[in-house]
């Protein structure tokens, strides 16, 4: 089924295949061809997938929420991971993007490997723009749009495939909240990877996966392409494509309920909004890379 592709395509190796052309995406894609992010371990199977993302509150709450029947974009899918886990114990048609075909390859082994049949993958550029209008009920896509040349053009272009009361998550570096991982990269230059990693605590969470830790090291502190972002430039973009503001993470609220992020909350004001991300530095989101997310949803 290619229903959701609005251009003419090749299928390689079972992959939706697009050329890209674009400079920038090029070496990205070349980037991402030394060390797959994120990497399977040696024991993944379907029920490591399910483990990873039920523990996360994210994502197991975007898979309860997304319910059954639905297209679903995960935008920027490298090995495909989460779109796997979307995929599992699901009937949604879920579909998985990204420009780099090694990744790719990794995901549809796995699924071949895993008989999961209800993820396509496709090799192409998000300023291609291959898919179809309003054809998607959700998109995620976290920690991808800062690793393009232009991160609003690409939003906008995503926007036009979301269906009306469809929902959009998008995660982005912080300009306030990445200034622990901005020092540590200067760290890494310094003193090398020993002392980096008495500062990063995701890396001593890997200390058992050296592939894992290289993927990380390459992902945090070698990407070639990175850009830093607000929430206000963000309820921005959500304006421009009509998208009402959902929710967020950090919330603006001084109690916050992580357990309903699909939940309506105020926008809140602008202070309010620069202090929360501020509060980024000093806590995990800081400590984890600055990723900051908003969720909206289509009017």
């Amino acid at each position: 089924m290619s229903d959701f592709l609005k251009k003419k395509f090749f299928i390689k190796n079972g992959i939706y295949d697009f050329d890209i052309f674009d400079d920038s995406t090029k070496k990205v894609t070349e980037f991402y061809k030394e060390s797959p992010f994120p990497n399977y371990g040696k024991k993944d199977n379907k029920l490591t997938i399910l483990e990873k993302g039920n523990k996360n509150i994210l994502t197991s709450q975007f898979k309860k929420f997304i319910g059954y029947n639905k297209n679903v974009l995960e935008v920027g899918c490298g090995t495909g991971q989460l779109s796997l886990y979307f995929s599992i114990g699901t009937n949604n048609n879920v579909i998985g993007l990204d420009p780099t075909k090694e990744s790719l390859m990794l995901a549809k082994k796995f699924a071949d490997d895993n008989n999961i049949s209800n993820l396509n993958l496709v090799k192409a550029d998000i300023f291609d723009d291959v898919l179809n209008d309003e054809y998607f009920h959700f998109i995620w896509c976290n920690g991808v749009l800062h690793h393009t040349k232009n991160p609003e053009r690409a939003f906008n272009i995503l926007a036009k495939s979301l269906k009306r009361n469809g929902y959009v998550l998008i995660g982005l570096y912080n300009k306030i909240g990445r200034v622990r991982t901005i020092i540590r990269k200067y760290i890494f230059k310094i003193f090398g990877i020993y002392v980096l990693k008495l500062f990063d605590p995701t890396l001593k969470n890997l200390k058992n996966d050296k592939e894992q830790q290289k993927a990380w090291i390459r992902d945090q502190y070698l990407h070639p392409i990175e850009s830093l972002h607000t929430i206000d430039e963000v309820l921005n973009w959500f304006d421009n494509n009509n998208i009402k503001f959902v929710n967020s993470i950090p919330s603006f609220d001084l109690k916050p309920d992580y357990n309903n992020i699909f939940k309506d909350q105020s926008r809140s004001s602008t202070l309010k909004r620069i202090f929360f991300q501020f509060l980024m530095i000093f806590n995990k989101l800081g400590s984890d890379g600055g990723v900051f997310i908003m969720i909206g949803k289509k009017n």
